[in-house]
């Protein structure tokens, strides 16, 4: 039977209705993100503070996903090799990098760096921030920060301290502080910050510049190491007694570790974007803010922009202390 042209017009319409509503009916049946478990890179050993924040956002994203976020710990390089790893992976969401402040650090610090924080990477968010406390031995014979400097001067390179590895933040807040106070003290690199703390915390190391997160459990517990300074800008409430270098007579010696994620370059925005929407939302819970307050840690959060932003300014930072103190790293 011969079709009219009514007919015939009908068909083309139903046609042009099913291709037009293809696209979005194939989007609708896309897989949402994530359909398997995401890899989530920490390039330090386990039990430091990065590490101990990490797990309490992995914890948070595998409960509200129903699929496993997994924290991969590569420690190595200062945290190059593991940051590296993250750089390179494929940019589908399902390899991140949860990186300390010593991100910034890698650029001016390693001429032949793998790969760029700001380059190779896309922001997804500032997690928490973080300061350093000055610690002693007892052993070592000072009670304050100007009698640690003076034995330093009278004997330059003598006193040893613990890092958590040549480049990354916690040397260079050591290197800051050696700067501006004009002495030496000789670093004694270890593979992260649990690792140079238990070492400093078994009396093998006179001097420490720990994370809040790490040394603040030890403290509380009796430790019988002494804390000289933190490096904050204002006395903090779990340390009311410990003066800030500035109090101390060691000014412009601030450093606040910013801990964020960020994904491979190339990474699709709508991913991104969901990253940071659910990591603003689980910093708002209290148990979360709770568990970062026990360690001393300030929540943050923000647009992924402030994190660029952030890494810009502390690159710009870092090159400037390793250019006149003269550090070079291999």
């Amino acid at each position: 039977m011969a079709i009219t042209w009514w007919e015939n017009k009908a068909c083309i319409a139903a046609v042009m209705v099913i291709t037009v509503a293809c696209p979005a009916l194939a989007a609708a049946q896309a897989p949402r993100y994530p359909t398997r478990p995401v890899r989530m890179i920490v390039p330090l050993p386990p039990g430091g503070s990065t590490d101990i924040v990490a797990r309490i956002v992995a914890q948070k994203y595998t409960e509200t996903w129903g699929q496993q976020v997994v924290v991969d710990n590569r420690p190595g390089a200062g945290t190059s090799l593991g940051s590296e790893l993250a750089a390179r992976a494929t940019p589908d969401g399902y390899t991140l990098l949860f990186a300390s402040g010593s991100l910034a650090t890698d650029v001016p610090l390693y001429s032949k760096l793998p790969f760029h924080p700001i380059k190779d990477f896309v922001p997804i968010g500032i997690v928490g921030q973080s300061f350093y406390v000055l610690l002693v031995q007892p052993s070592l014979g000072v009670n304050s920060v100007q009698e640690l400097i003076s034995m330093a001067k009278a004997k330059p390179n003598y006193i040893q301290y613990a890092s958590a590895g040549q480049g990354t933040i916690t040397h260079m807040a050591v290197e800051l502080f050696m700067m501006n106070a004009q002495i030496k003290m000789q670093d004694v690199p270890f593979k992260g910050g649990a690792p140079a703390l238990l070492a400093f915390l078994g009396d093998q190391m006179p001097v420490i510049f720990s994370p809040i997160a790490e040394c603040l459990p030890h403290l509380r517990a009796g430790a019988k190491v002494r804390p000289l300074a933190v490096t904050a800008a204002n006395r903090v409430p779990d340390l009311p007694d410990v003066p800030t270098l500035a109090e101390a007579g060691v000014p412009d010696s601030v450093v606040l570790s910013r801990t964020g994620i960020l994904a491979p370059a190339g990474t699709p925005r709508d991913i991104v974007n969901l990253l940071n929407t659910e990591l603003n939302r689980l910093l708002q819970q209290a148990y979360v803010r709770d568990r970062l307050n026990s360690y001393g840690l300030v929540p943050v959060g923000g647009t992924p922009e402030d994190l660029g932003n952030h890494l810009k300014s502390e690159i710009a930072r870092w090159t400037k202390v390793v250019k006149t103190a003269g550090i070079k790293l291999e």
